[in-house]
């Protein structure tokens, strides 16, 4: 089954991405494989195992806001909660934000080709994570109501596929599909 896919690294050459060296580091200290499963639960935070801690990213929410606000994403503001002070990090780059959004949508409509085995893996890997974090819907609001409609259909289609027959199709993208397994379970 796709949850049990284990991660196996073909490279551990440096992205340039702090988190995702750390990360490759931590998949490539593994004495045994981790199943896709295991390692969302790690590297989220998600799970407390006291065998595996050595393998978990630590303050990941906090880092990956750090960096998208080096990036020049998102800005750092404080908000005031009666009796505490909040740190959020709301979004400064509406354009990127839209490019983004403007993806997923013409994916969805206008580039649709009706088999994500030919859809751009990217965009699919984005379209899973917009659906685990539950914002797609966000994606689609500023649609008209047939392209809304059209484009949920769609992506309802999509992500209600079978994600052990596609994985097994996938030639080079199973991990997707496990990881939409794994956010499904």
């Amino acid at each position: 089954s796709t949850l049990s896919f284990q991660v196996l690294l073909k490279s551990d050459a440096p992205t340039g991405d702090i988190l995702l060296d750390e990360t490759l580091r931590h998949i490539k200290a593994t004495e045994s494989a981790e199943t896709v499963q295991t390692w969302i639960e790690l590297l989220t935070g998600e799970t407390w195992n006291p065998f595996k801690l050595q393998y978990q990213l630590r303050n990941v929410r906090e880092r990956i806001a750090k960096a998208l606000v080096e990036k020049g994403i998102l800005t750092t503001e404080k908000q005031n909660f009666l009796l505490f002070d909040m740190t959020t990090h709301p979004v400064s780059n509406a354009t990127e934000k839209q490019r983004l959004v403007k993806k997923l949508q013409e994916s969805m409509l206008e580039r649709w080709v009706n088999d994500p085995h030919r859809m751009d893996r990217r965009t699919l890997a984005l379209l899973v994570l917009a659906h685990s974090s539950d914002v797609l819907e966000n994606v689609f609001a500023n649609l008209a109501d047939d392209k809304y409609d059209v484009a949920m259909n769609r992506t309802k289609d999509l992500l209600d596929m079978d994600p052990e027959v596609e994985a097994a199709k996938a030639r080079g993208a199973e991990i997707i599909w496990a990881v939409l397994a794994a956010f499904n379970k």
